[in-house]
């Protein structure tokens, strides 16, 4: 009796765990592939993202915005079938989803969070689809102790290590909601960031980087 406790109690649990593991969405594109985790403690903006992933609206779409040692950017409806050297709108599919900053998420290389108008919007809501995965910077003592500065949460020794040793991008924690990050692939972004911009103003890569498909795979 006791054994058959013991393996219905095991079946649960791993039930339960299989059940509280996290999304993951496989984001094919013209210079690879990255694999990213959602995270559950951010429920609109994954809730909101996997709608997208379902109906795949971000197939076709470019990364219209790359800044090397800062982020890749991508999720604007207008960039859908864009043809080189063609001007688009700025643009989002759906409505805002408000912020859901946690301090437990950080822009660490790799993290993927929600773009947002900057002006007009203080309650930093998020771009209905527009979305960023920060490049980043391995940052130095330096580096860090500058963008401390005016921090309403100080880094804490764990963060000052991933900043260090991974990279990222510190003053942007708590201005924009992250909801996931990139578990494999990171040297995609590496070579996303690298392309060549039509200039240091105008940041949209001289031929497209396009997203070919992005698909849940758990």
């Amino acid at each position: 009796m006791k054994r058959f406790v013991s393996i219905v109690l095991i079946s649960c649990l791993g039930l339960l765990t299989a059940q509280s593991q996290s999304t993951k969405v496989l984001l094919k594109t013209t210079l690879g592939d990255m694999t990213i985790v959602l995270y559950d403690d951010t429920p609109l903006h994954k809730d909101n993202f996997e709608t997208l992933v379902k109906d795949k609206f971000f197939d076709g779409l470019i990364f219209h915005r790359v800044m090397e040692n800062f982020m890749i950017q991508s999720g604007n409806p207008n960039t859908r079938n864009h043809k080189k050297g063609e001007a688009y709108r700025d643009g989002s599919q759906g409505s805002t989803i408000p912020a859901e900053f946690r301090a437990n998420h950080i822009h660490k290389k790799g993290a993927l969070a929600a773009a947002r108008r900057g002006q007009g919007n203080p309650n930093k809501e998020s771009s209905g689809s527009q979305f960023y995965i920060v490049h980043g910077t391995k940052m130095n003592d330096a580096l860090l102790s500058q963008m401390q500065a005016g921090r309403s949460k100080p880094l804490t020794k764990e963060e000052i290590k991933i900043y260090k040793e991974l990279g990222g991008y510190p003053p942007l924690d708590y201005e924009y909601t992250i909801f996931g990050e990139v578990t494999e692939g990171l040297d995609v972004i590496d070579k996303i960031a690298a392309v060549k911009t039509v200039s240091k103003r105008v940041t949209t890569p001289i031929d497209d980087v396009i997203i070919i498909s992005a698909r849940i795979i758990k």
